[in-house]
């Protein structure tokens, strides 16, 4: 995939990681309660990651040439990670 596209596909990825943060934060009063703290920890660290891969992003959008290739795996590393953080969490209900 050529960097115009894979910028493309990753804004989109962005917004709909950034759309099930919200998606999660209207469902937190229908966690079970044994399960309620474990849940809130979970969306905490996920709203960090949010930050931590939005910088990812910003990164992406201004790399150079020389760096595409250093940047584009850190994005898709974090992307992959805030995934990964998000199927958790689901996990819960």
């Amino acid at each position: 995939m050529d960097k115009e596209n894979f910028k493309k596909a990753a804004k989109k990825s962005l917004n709909n990681l950034f759309a099930k943060i919200d998606e999660l934060e209207a469902k937190k009063d229908k966690v079970k309660a044994d399960s309620k703290a474990e849940y809130e920890e979970k969306l905490a660290r996920l709203k960090s990651q949010k930050d931590n891969l939005q910088a990812k992003y910003n990164e992406l959008i201004k790399a150079s040439d020389e760096k595409w290739g250093e940047v584009k795996n850190a994005f898709s590393s974090a992307a992959d990670s805030f995934k990964e953080g998000v199927s958790k969490i689901s996990s819960l209900f």
